[in-house]
C-alpha cells in the first residue's frame, strides 16, 4: 500500500490517503507519477507520495505537516517558536538537549517562556 499526501499551494498537507500498489506499478516498478496522475485525475490537487516507515521524505506526512520541496522533506509543525529544524531529520529541536529523567516516575515539558526543560 502506498500513501500520498495533498499538498496545498501554500505547502501544506491537507490530506492523506493510502493507494493500491497496483496504480502505481507499472512492469513491476513502483512509479510516483503515475499516484500522482491517478490522483489528480480523480480527486484533484497536487500529490506527493510520503513512506509510511520514513525510507523518503524523511517523516510520513501527516494533516498539519508542511511538504518542503527544497528539502524533499515532510515536515511537523513547529511546537515552539524557539526550536530550530534539524535538516538533517527535518525534525524540530529545542536549543538545549533534555536532561535525564525517569519517565516512571517523572514528566518532563518545555517552558518556553524561559527556555528551558523542566522535570516534575
Amino acid at each position: 500500500m502506498a500513501h500520498f499526501a495533498k499538498i496545498a499551494s501554500d505547502g501544506f498537507v491537507i490530506d492523506v490517503i493510502p493507494l493500491a500498489n497496483e496504480i502505481i506499478t507499472k512492469d513491476g516498478v513502483e512509479n510516483e507519477d503515475l499516484g500522482k496522475q491517478h490522483l489528480a485525475k480523480l480527486l484533484g490537487g497536487d500529490w506527493v507520495q510520503t513512506s509510511y516507515n520514513g525510507t523518503f521524505r524523511k517523516n510520513f506526512a501527516s494533516r498539519g505537516y508542511m511538504y518542503n520541496a527544497e528539502l524533499d522533506a515532510f515536515i511537523p509543525r513547529k511546537p515552539f517558536r524557539s526550536w530550530v529544524l534539524n535538516e538533517t531529520t527535518c525534525q524540530w529541536e529545542a536549543p538545549s538537549s533534555a536532561p535525564t529523567f525517569d519517565p516512571a516516575t517523572q514528566a518532563i515539558y518545555w517552558d518556553e517562556d524561559n527556555l528551558r526543560w523542566v522535570i516534575e
